[in-house]
């Protein structure tokens, strides 16, 4: 018997295990580096609106076209500012973007005067994908059947009409204060807290009219509670083609008149401009099938598809249109 053959087993075995750690140790970080990042998309406002919506279906066609992991994350606050300040300080390798609309980054800079950071500045455009106009309504019982009527009885001397909006600030409250600054024309704003508040009082009659997101509008208009005068786009939209526009309304000082919300993604500032335009790509690729369109349609929205540089100069514009907006209005948070 051999009396090495124990000590040469044991050597054999160490050496085995020895080898099999080091494989082990090795495995461990190719099997990370083979691992796909996860992409988050911040919505700064509560999940269920139309911004959530948008997130989500645009996730849905990201990771199902190009096999990414891109997940959606519900950040409310401040009207909008709390999620956008998270993105706005985000390291530049952090992997993490916003879905940016006009209020958020266009408005918002304006509207508070406290805020530290600048989200039309402070982030780099992506991709735009989307735009939403308001639905101007009256009460059904109302006697104002056009935008016509409704300016005829706004200029009166004493005129005493109301508007109602979703709350100071919105969307709907400074397309208001536009359109009465364009007619040179006094009414008094009543804000809400939230959009079905602000309706439920218009089709009471307690509230004269209203620029209101389209989905909630249009289930009262429907209903018969509402009726609908106009929408706010440049033109007539394709899921309403029997709504005109405010612009074709021929009243002149309405000509060209147009309030939009457009929607996006944004990055920190610093994100390698090839990762950018990949995402951009990718993002375009997502947003032009049938399916997602589909999505905007239903919550009264329509495909606005542009790259970085496109997005880039719409915010530019938009930053001018509503500070503009802001500023001879007076409107604040």
């Amino acid at each position: 018997m051999n009396r090495d053959f124990p000590s040469l087993t044991r050597r054999s075995l160490l050496a085995a295990a020895s080898a099999a750690g080091v494989a082990a140790l090795t495995a461990v970080p190719a099997q990370a580096q083979g691992r796909k990042a996860v992409t988050r998309i911040i919505v700064p406002f509560a999940p269920g609106g139309g911004n959530d919506v948008f997130a989500r279906q645009l996730a849905h066609g990201l990771n199902e076209m190009f096999k990414k992991d891109v997940i959606v994350e519900n950040k409310p606050g401040a009207g909008g500012n709390v999620g956008t300040e998270q993105v706005v300080r985000a390291a530049a390798d952090s992997n993490i973007f916003l879905l940016g609309h006009t209020g958020t980054i266009a408005i918002n800079p304006s509207l508070y005067k406290n805020l530290k950071f600048n989200a039309s500045t402070d982030l780099q455009p992506v991709a735009m994908f989307a735009s939403s106009a308001l639905l101007l309504v009256v009460p059904a019982s109302s006697p104002i059947q056009n935008v016509a009527q409704l300016v005829e009885v706004l200029q009166r001397k004493d005129s005493d009409l109301s508007y109602a909006s979703s709350g100071s600030g919105t969307g709907g409250h400074l397309t208001g204060e536009m359109f009465l600054h364009a007619l040179g024309a006094r009414a008094v704003h009543a804000p809400y807290k939230g959009t079905a508040p602000a309706l439920a009082d218009v089709a009471g009659g307690q509230v004269q009219f209203s620029f209101s997101v389209i989905p909630a509008a249009m289930a009262l208009v429907k209903a018969g509670k509402l009726r609908a005068l106009a929408v706010t786009s440049a033109k007539r939209m394709a899921q309403l083609p029997d709504v005109p526009s405010v612009a074709e309304s021929g009243v002149p000082a309405l000509a060209g008149f147009e309030s939009t919300l457009t929607y996006g993604i944004l990055a920190p500032k610093g994100v390698p401009q090839a990762v950018v335009s990949q995402l951009g790509a990718e993002i375009l690729k997502a947003a032009s099938t049938p399916e997602f369109q589909s999505k905007l349609g239903i919550e009264g929205a329509e495909p606005l598809l542009g790259d970085a540089a496109a997005y880039a100069r719409k915010i530019q514009q938009e930053s001018g249109k509503w500070s503009e907006v802001i500023r001879a209005s007076g409107a604040s948070a």
